[in-house]
C-alpha cells in the first residue's frame, strides 16, 4: 500500500469548545457528530499546546543470570491527558481544577473559592477537535479525576491558566477511553 499524504492530519479545537466535563454516570457519545449531552460543561480555551494523551504501558525486565533478558511483564499502563485550562474566570473550568464543591457563585456576583485537599471526584470528559479537511475526531473518556495540577503563574505577561493532568480509570468493559473518528459535513 502506498503512503497518502492525505492521512497525514493536524489536529484543532472545534469552535463550539474542544474541553468538556459532566458528571460520572452522564451518558456518553458514541460517535464524534452526536451532540453531547446538556450535562457536560464547556470548559473553555486551551493553551496553545492542545492536549496532549500519555497511552504508553511501564514494563519490568526481567534478566535471566548472563545478563539475557527473558520477559518483560506489564507492570502497569496509564492513560493520562494533559492539558492547559486558560479561562481563569469561567467557573465551570475552575471547579474542575477545585473540585465542584469548592467552587461557588458567577463572576457577576462573585466567585468563592476554596482550596483543600478533598479528593477529586471521577467526572466523564469529552475532547472535540476537528483534523485536516474537515475530519472529526472526539476522545470520550469515561471515567477520570484530575490528579495533577500545575504551578499556577500570575503576571501581567501571561494569561493565568491551570496545567492539568487526568488519568483515566477503566470503564465496565475495561476501556480507559474510546477515540471517533468521521469526515465532516
Amino acid at each position: 500500500m502506498a503512503n497518502k499524504v492525505s492521512n497525514v492530519t493536524l489536529a484543532k479545537p472545534k469552535k463550539s469548545g474542544a474541553v468538556f466535563r459532566a458528571p460520572l454516570g452522564t451518558e456518553l457519545p458514541t460517535d464524534a457528530k452526536v451532540t453531547l449531552n446538556e450535562a457536560f460543561k464547556c470548559l473553555g480555551y486551551l493553551g496553545e499546546d492542545g492536549l496532549t494523551n500519555e497511552n504508553s504501558p511501564t514494563t519490568e525486565t526481567i534478566k535471566a543470570w548472563g545478563g539475557d533478558t527473558v520477559a518483560t511483564p506489564q507492570t502497569e499502563k496509564a492513560d493520562t491527558m494533559k492539558f492547559k485550562l486558560l479561562e481563569a474566570l469561567n467557573a465551570d473550568a475552575l471547579k474542575a481544577v477545585y473540585g465542584d464543591s469548592n467552587v461557588s457563585g458567577t463572576l457577576d456576583a462573585g466567585i468563592t473559592i476554596k482550596a483543600n485537599s478533598e479528593e477529586q471526584k471521577d467526572c466523564c470528559w469529552v475532547f472535540d477537535m476537528i483534523l485536516r479537511n474537515g475530519v472529526l475526531k472526539r476522545i470520550v473518556v469515561p471515567c477520570a479525576s484530575v490528579t495533577d495540577v500545575g504551578e499556577i503563574v500570575y503576571n501581567d505577561k501571561d494569561p493565568v491558566g491551570y496545567d492539568t493532568t487526568i488519568t483515566a480509570k477503566p470503564d465496565d468493559d475495561g476501556q480507559t477511553h474510546y477515540e471517533y473518528i468521521v469526515k465532516g459535513a
